[in-house]
Parts: structure tokens; C-alpha cells; sequence
């Protein structure tokens, strides 16, 4: 029988999404493309791949088998894109890269500037996702690179390479007509508070403890913008990670030096295949690495870290 490599390419895009509407997404196809193609691929192998009797699509024992068997095609299609990319050191194709937006302004932005211009045949694509949606998009293939929070990989998402990028030091930042000394002469002034489960928010909650003072959360916000646009109106004092303060005009806010403590990790994520990494997410990592290097960020050796980063 004759097997078209690349209907198994879809087959694999169906086994990894878990359905062919987000295989479809994935492929950058029409569903209705999606089903031709493995209707197509069915009757090369003259066996039904998918369970149509469920509700949710799922494969077949024969599907399964093809599907382990593209995935396995696909690493020695990645292997051979390493091998040439060694070979004549030229870096070409998509990456498409997962990030929060302070980590886009100052770190994911200044690195694809440098990449295409060093590697004009990479194609960049920048999605706004964070969390566990963004660890997801990776681990089935919807994004190549994942810059996040934290020291490593969940342990329940195995097969995943973390890259540290820099430890963003947080600072306090209070409105420009305040003129703190001590941390304690913030204790009975009105904060704006992340929220706990956050990282800016144990941050606080650190802060509060060690220097004995329960903090006076007249406002919750997560979003640094919104935090740093209270704080400017002189409604309280807020604690933001270093990046969060480098856009700040002049005069709005006051960022102290009153010692806070700790820093969140910001790490590249990236597929681990055991044919080793894409060339072009390994390139667009490795300029991750110099624009955080050009900013004054590094990430220091600190085991043990929350993987929040507080």
C-alpha cells in the first residue's frame, strides 16, 4: 500500500489536538480538509482510523499506530532540519512563541529584531497566552517557545526543556509626592494589592511578615498597567517586578530602593524531542538570552525557587 506522508502529518495533528476541528486550527486548514485528508488516508490503508462513535472523535488501534509512527517521521524530519541548519548555518522557517506582555515589550520583541535580521527566512509569530493554556498550546503543538514564570516544566507536562532567562527583581513603587524611609512607614498606608495567588501578591505577603505590618489592600488588581496607573493617582503603594517599571514616564511614580526581596524566574520553554531542539526556536532562545543580557538581566543559580517566583 502507498501511505501519503503527509496525511499522516494531519493523522498526528488529530492524535495531538484531540479532535479535528483544533487539528484543523493547528494545520491552518478547514476542518472539512482535515476529514478529506484522513478519509483519503483510510482508504490508502483500506482501515477506518477514527472512532466516529463517540461523541469526541478519537483514533482507532489502527489510527494509534499511525499516529506513533508520524510522530516518529516528524523527529527525523526535525533531526534533518537540525543536521542541515549545522551544516550550512542558515536557520529558516516559523516559530511561533507564547508570552506575557511585559516579557513581549522587553525581552520577545528585541529578540525577534535580532533573529530576522541575522536570519531573514525565520517567520515569527508572537500569541499573547500565559498559564496552563499556553503550557498546552506547546505540549500539542500550537506554539514552538513559551516564555513563563518560573524555574522548570510542571511535573505533569514531561518532555519539556526550560530556559532561564533572567530573575526579574521586585520593587516598591509608591506615588511621586510620597516620600517612604522605611518599609514600615508603608505599613498603615493603603496598597495596591495583586491578588494572593499571584506572585506580586506573596510578594507582598512576604514583605508584610517580615517587617511585622498587615497591608492595607484598599485595591486589588492584577494587570501592572492598571497598578501602576493608581499608584500614580496617588491611590497607594504596589510592589511590580523590575520590567513592569521600565515604560514608567518620568514623574508619574516614584520607584524606591526599600528592600523587598525575591524575584520572579522568566524561562523559555520549549518541546524536548530526543532529536534535540528545533534550530529556530534554539536560535530565537538564545537571542531570548542576549536581550534579556542587554537590559541588565540575568538568571542567577537559585534551587529551590517557587515556580511562581516569589
Amino acid at each position: 500500500m502507498d501511505i501519503d506522508p503527509r496525511r499522516l502529518r494531519v493523522l498526528r495533528a488529530v492524535a495531538l489536538r484531540g479532535g479535528v476541528m483544533d487539528a484543523a486550527r493547528l494545520l491552518h486548514l478547514t476542518p472539512s480538509a482535515v476529514s478529506q485528508q484522513l478519509s483519503l488516508l483510510e482508504q490508502e490503508v483500506g482501515l477506518p482510523l477514527l472512532d466516529r462513535s463517540r461523541r469526541r472523535i478519537g483514533l482507532t488501534a489502527a489510527g494509534q499506530l499511525l499516529a506513533a509512527r508520524a510522530e516518529r517521521i516528524e523527529q527525523e524530519l526535525a533531526e534533518a532540519r537540525r543536521d542541515l541548519a549545522a551544516l550550512s548555518g542558515r536557520v529558516s522557517g516559523p516559530v511561533v512563541v507564547a508570552a506575557f506582555p511585559t516579557a513581549i515589550r522587553h525581552l520577545l520583541v528585541p529578540a525577534i529584531v535580532a533573529v530576522t535580521r541575522s536570519h531573514p527566512d525565520v517567520r515569527p509569530s508572537v500569541v499573547e497566552l500565559e498559564g496552563p493554556e499556553a503550557l498546552h498550546e506547546l505540549r500539542t503543538g500550537g506554539v514552538d517557545v513559551v516564555i513563563t514564570e518560573g524555574d522548570r516544566p510542571p511535573a505533569e507536562l514531561p518532555g519539556l526543556a526550560a530556559h532561564p532567562l533572567a530573575d526579574d527583581e521586585y520593587r516598591i513603587a509608591v506615588p511621586s509626592n510620597w516620600a517612604p524611609r522605611t518599609v514600615r512607614d508603608l505599613g498603615e498606608l493603603p496598597w495596591v494589592a495583586a491578588p494572593p495567588d499571584s506572585a506580586c501578591g506573596a510578594a507582598l505577603d512576604r514583605l508584610a511578615a517580615k517587617y511585622r505590618f498587615t497591608p492595607v489592600r484598599a485595591h486589588t488588581c492584577l494587570e501592572f498597567p492598571a497598578v501602576l496607573a493608581l499608584v500614580a493617582g496617588g491611590l497607594g503603594a504596589a510592589i511590580l517586578p523590575t520590567l513592569a517599571l521600565a515604560d514608567v514616564p518620568a514623574g508619574t511614580v516614584t520607584v524606591t530602593s526599600l528592600p523587598v526581596g525575591g524575584a520572579r524566574r522568566l524561562t523559555a520553554l520549549r518541546r524536548a524531542p530526543r532529536s534535540g531542539p528545533e534550530p529556530v526556536a534554539a536560535t530565537l532562545i538564545d537571542a531570548l538570552h542576549e536581550a534579556a543580557h542587554a537590559i541588565g538581566l540575568t538568571a542567577g543559580v537559585r534551587p529551590g525557587v517557587d515556580p511562581r517566583g516569589v
